[in-house]
């Protein structure tokens, strides 16, 4: 069971999704199971409800892992991570906007980029009893609701995104000529790097090319038969080979390993694991 909903009004310019997925009801995998997860260019706020705290490997060759919390915050990612997929999870989370990292964690979007932290050491007990909210919430129209409330308890009353830095994010939709975007900001090239890594996590130059990575993974997802030089050409690389490179960078596998797995969700792809 998945649920997605977008959030309130008034969490809107820091929270792009809210969402409960409860897979409890489903069998446990027939021995240990993996997933690659994908840059999405954003944060997210995760609480795990189930009791099997996070599992993350260092690279494919780890045969153990290592265990983190049940309350993370993943910071904004310019590559996949590898993660354990194999008892079923409950878990309710956001996925946050550049600017909001600031606002409901107290550190910069830049400090908490490339790793995941455990909430506890940003809200201290509060994330605890936060998870215990969201446990006694009961359904998953009511966690949403629960959880919308616990973050806009944390937004002070008046703050915002930089004014420099939310023209840039709405230009670069458009656009990945990070020059020409500095230039209009009226910022010099540090002042308005620094600005932009506060905000977001990554630089702009990075932050680009994962956007240009999730076109082209929706391009991918959405054709079942692509021409490679077609699609790498309309997702805005130089050519096929640095179009395969990039995405193999980014997802730690080719886009035809990808296709061919074709996985349920486009950030959560299956992977193969070593024996133990």
């Amino acid at each position: 069971m998945l649920l997605k909903r977008p959030p309130s009004f008034s969490l809107r310019p820091f929270v792009k999704t809210l969402w409960v997925t409860n897979q409890t009801s489903l069998q446990r995998r027939p021995g240990p199971a993996r997933e690659h997860v994908l840059p999405t260019g954003n944060m997210h706020l995760v609480f795990r409800l189930s009791d099997q705290p996070l599992r993350l490997f260092d690279d494919a060759e780890d045969a153990t892992g290592h265990l983190l919390g049940r309350a993370l915050v993943g910071g904004v990612r310019s590559t996949f991570y590898l993660r354990e997929i194999s008892e079923p999870v409950w878990s309710v989370g956001a996925q946050l906007l550049p600017g909001a990292s600031e606002l409901l964690f107290g550190v910069p979007a830049s400090e908490l980029a490339q790793h995941h932290t455990l909430l506890d050491d940003l809200w201290g007990r509060s994330a605890s009893l936060a998870r215990e909210q969201l446990l006694e919430a009961g359904s998953p129209d009511r966690q949403i609701e629960v959880f919308e409330s616990l973050l806009a308890a944390r937004l002070p009353a008046v703050r915002g995104l930089h004014p420099a830095i939310a023209q840039a994010l709405e230009q670069f939709w458009t656009t990945d000529d990070v020059r020409k975007v500095v230039m209009s900001s009226g910022y010099s090239h540090r002042r308005f790097i620094a600005l932009f890594r506060h905000a977001v996590g990554l630089t702009p130059k990075l932050y680009c090319r994962v956007l240009r990575f999730q076109k082209a993974l929706r391009r991918v997802a959405a054709n079942p038969s692509p021409s490679w030089v077609d699609l790498a050409m309309a997702a805005g690389y130089s050519d096929q080979p640095h179009f395969t490179r990039e995405f193999r960078d980014f997802a730690g596998v080719t886009p035809e390993q990808y296709r061919k797995v074709s996985p349920s969700f486009s950030h959560h792809v299956p992977v193969s694991h070593p024996p133990r």
